[in-house]
């Protein structure tokens, strides 16, 4: 049901916009889904031939034609039909990320110009907006008759916003799915699952190849104990699975990690080091272990399958489809598979002069490879010198008796920083000969101001809501 007196009229987007290639609807129509692929979630599996055919959109949603919205919904169920029913009826669909900040919703809501808010939540939830609502949701109803929409669609995406507001990245279809390759129609054995929402990059990423293939994609639950989301992924047969490093930190934890068989592991939005890579090539034996670089701004950038950590330095050279450089320590992309642009007032640009778009991301070339070293804002200073948190833990997470680690600093009145360290051990046991090892591992590797001043034990590390190790939350206690 439509709440308010409908959308205003558009004037940011114009009037239809040519569609360069199939709608998502028509693109799980194409596909042809077997009778058994679906979207499942815990205790609901929808039928991608039901989709295809049916719409997750209360009545009066044609009145949303060109208009600009943002998709809330309360699960990534709700996300997955919703996008189907929006791309090429609506102008431009805003995904609102799941861990939101109320603080930061008017914001975005100005920066894209919304114009209605597609939810499965009760009005109660936009008391403060004055927007109409459009509700969507399980069952899916059959599609009103009339001609199909086709309305090219633009998507935005929101960063992680981990130093503030998040930026809003606006793509297209064509974009977002051009590092995409075909799946031979034969190969229906593919199973699709993610530990990443579907609403950010990476886990969209997931979520349009299992619609472009028509294959069984298994969502992830908020909330849900990961000893129950790896069940859910052995009782589907899960083939083809995605996460963060840090996710699969969390896995390889798991006893139920030996549960599932996956043909390929993906890894993303993080730095693989070798320790994650090597954990996985050994509790998956058969699976293809893979990492991929990609980012919200800059799309999918290449994909790394030797089992090697960094990447190799010949990539540079590639003058195909997607180029890479290096820059002041920093990774630079241009390809087919970038943003557009950022939204906003005032927005900042997004490509360099030559048309590169800037990661933030420093890379250092060692021979005939490349190794990511850190973020270049996360740089500790040690009375002058420049410290990589990531660069540390890499180190860190090699010694057998490391699960994972998270390093950060912490003020010194001498060197103005020292380096600290967080690490969860692979199982209890003599911590003082434990940190003891570390140590001289640290000291084997690093130059000496890059070596922890102080480690501790810790029982885990805080992830943030994409995935990610959080570098900003404190630490849940030392375990001594």
């Amino acid at each position: 049901m439509e709440r308010g007196n409908g959308p205003r009229p558009l004037g940011s987007l114009g009037g239809p916009n040519a569609v360069s290639g199939p709608t998502l609807r028509e693109a799980v129509r194409q596909a042809r889904p077997s009778p058994t692929a679906s979207f499942s979630a815990p205790g609901v599996d929808v039928p991608l031939a039901h989709i295809a055919e049916g719409t997750s959109l209360a009545a009066g949603s044609a009145a949303l034609s060109g208009r600009s919205v943002m998709l809330v919904t309360r699960d990534q169920l709700g996300a997955a039909l919703a996008m189907i029913d929006l791309d090429g009826l609506v102008g431009r669909m805003v995904l609102c990320p799941p861990d939101l900040a109320a603080t930061h919703r008017a914001s975005l809501l100005a920066d894209a110009e919304v114009e209605a808010i597609v939810t499965d939540c009760s009005a109660d939830a936009f008391a403060d907006v004055d927007l109409p609502l459009f509700q969507c949701g399980l069952p899916v109803r059959p599609l009103p008759g009339g001609a199909a929409p086709s309305r090219a669609t633009e998507w935005v995406l929101a960063t992680s916003g981990t130093a503030g507001a998040p930026k809003l990245v606006a793509h297209d279809l064509r974009a977002l799915t051009a590092a995409i390759k075909p799946v031979p129609a034969s190969d229906d054995r593919i199973t699709w699952a993610t530990f990443y929402d579907i609403r950010r990059y990476g886990g969209l990423q997931i979520f349009l190849r299992a619609v472009l293939g028509g294959r069984t994609l298994v969502l992830s639950q908020a909330g849900e104990p990961l000893v129950d989301h790896l069940g859910r992924l052995r009782e589907a047969g899960v083939t083809h699975v995605s996460g963060t490093p840090s996710h699969w930190r969390r896995v390889l934890m798991s006893a139920e990690a030996g549960g599932i068989a996956p043909g390929y592991v993906r890894l993303s939005g993080e730095i693989a080091d070798q320790a994650v890579l090597d954990g996985l090539s050994e509790t998956f034996p058969h699976a293809k272990v893979g990492h991929a670089y990609a980012s919200t701004e800059a799309g999918v950038g290449f994909e790394v399958n030797d089992g090697l950590e960094g990447f190799p330095a010949s990539f540079l050279d590639d003058p195909g489809d997607c180029q890479l450089r290096i820059a002041d320590g920093s990774l630079r992309i241009r390809s087919n598979r970038m943003a557009s642009r950022y939204l906003g007032a005032d927005p900042p640009a997004l490509l360099d002069e030559d048309g590169f778009i800037e990661t933030g991301d420093m890379v250092e070339r060692r021979g005939n490879r490349c190794f990511f070293v850190g973020r270049r804002g996360g740089i500790i200073n040690v009375g002058g010198l420049k410290v990589h948190p990531e660069e540390v833990e890499a180190v860190i997470n090699r010694h057998a008796g490391v699960r994972m680690s998270l390093v950060r600093s912490r003020r010194s009145p001498i060197t103005g920083a020292i380096v600290v360290a967080d690490v969860v051990p692979e199982r209890p046991g003599d911590e003082a000969a434990l940190r003891d090892e570390i140590l001289q591992t640290c000291r084997d590797s690093l130059p000496s101001h890059k070596v922890p001043a102080l480690l501790r034990f810790v029982p885990a590390l805080e992830m943030t809501p994409a995935g990610k190790l959080s570098r900003t939350a404190p630490s849940q206690g030392p375990r001594a």
